[in-house]
């Protein structure tokens, strides 16, 4: 639709829009997203939203955790992350996490159903002499947690990294954009958007899937916004992390102003216009919000969730969020 047509059609444009989709148009473009914003209420961005993510996804609630593999002490110096060398956060400090430690969670996370388990940790990236205390922690899982799902975000290491943890049954890689291209340099200096991308080509290369998000609230437009979300997809990724800023003490960031409750429900259902197939996953930052704003998110074009304690912050209760994916009607 042209943005004048988008103005003539008022408030059943987001619908229109939708129904294109679904009928197995294209996706919405960034200037057709934007027009939308400006057309339309909250309610009928989310209602259409939810119906985008109800034919192209379908109702299962796909669910993930992780676990801080390696903390801290990190070179690279984004301005949000409380693991940087650059910032004095006080964030616990540890080299590899505990072998045992991470087989108990990855079983206590079969047992409540979360689809899948990820190792993640700080730094620019793992080395390959790392990569193998990794890999065997990652082949004990696969071999005594049998269906579930591993991933891996290990920062911007290359092909035969890739490799190794392919072949010790990683099946997904996380590499998260961050935000848009043209806004990442604002928050970091020590790496670049391309960097990111290449990362993305080698996990691709070794048979991965990929996930790719990033962070909203820390001062992007909603352009930029739904502009990362269009890369991330654009990049390969099937899964969209969508974090919310929690501004960090020490960090560059710790007084960015919080974005409103509406803004990230209206933000949320522009990103299903412009990624309709994507899981798009609701990680960090949800704490902060009330559960009528997160069941609305959950019903206006979310369909991914991470599920209990982050990376250096704390979580929502697995069981809490399990009653709440129950009221918002998804399958589990």
């Amino acid at each position: 639709m042209k943005t004048n047509d988008i103005e003539k059609a008022g408030a059943s444009a987001a619908m229109i829009l939708a129904e294109r989709i679904v009928g197995g148009g294209p996706a919405a473009s960034l200037d057709e997203a934007m027009a939308l914003d400006a057309a339309c209420s909250t309610d009928e961005l989310t209602e259409a939203a939810d119906m985008i993510r109800s034919q192209c996804c379908g109702n299962r609630l796909d669910t993930c955790s992780i676990i801080n593999a390696r903390s801290g002490r990190c070179s690279e110096d984004c301005k949000w992350c409380s693991q940087s060398r650059h910032f004095a956060t006080g964030v616990r400090e540890y080299e590899i996490v505990d072998e045992e430690e991470a087989l108990r969670q990855a079983r206590d996370c079969a047992s409540r159903g979360v689809m899948r388990y990820s190792l993640v940790t700080s730094g620019r990236r793992v080395t390959s002499e790392q990569i193998e205390s990794f890999c065997r922690i990652f082949r004990r899982i696969a071999s005594e947690v049998p269906g579930l799902k591993l991933c891996a975000s290990m920062g911007l290491i290359g092909p035969e990294e890739m490799q190794a943890l392919a072949d010790a049954g990683v099946t997904r890689y996380h590499c998260n954009l961050e935000t848009s291209s043209d806004f990442f340099p604002e928050l970091c200096s020590s790496h670049t958007h391309e960097d990111k991308l290449k990362t993305i080509a080698a996990a691709a290369a070794a048979g991965m899937q990929v996930c790719s998000g990033g962070i909203i609230g820390m001062g992007e437009t909603l352009r930029q916004r739904l502009q990362l979300v269009k890369e991330a997809h654009e990049a390969g990724a099937v899964s969209v992390p969508v974090n919310i800023l929690n501004p960090i003490s020490g960090t560059p960031l710790e007084n960015a102003a919080p974005l409103s409750d509406d803004e990230i429900i209206r933000s949320v259902a522009l990103m299903r216009f412009v990624a309709p197939q994507a899981v798009m996953r609701f990680a960090g930052g949800r704490s902060r919000l009330s559960e009528a704003t997160t069941e609305r998110i959950l019903r206006g074009g979310m369909n991914g969730v991470m599920v209990g304690d982050l990376l250096t912050t704390v979580g929502n209760s697995v069981d809490d969020d399990y009653r709440m994916f129950g009221r918002t009607g998804y399958d589990l």
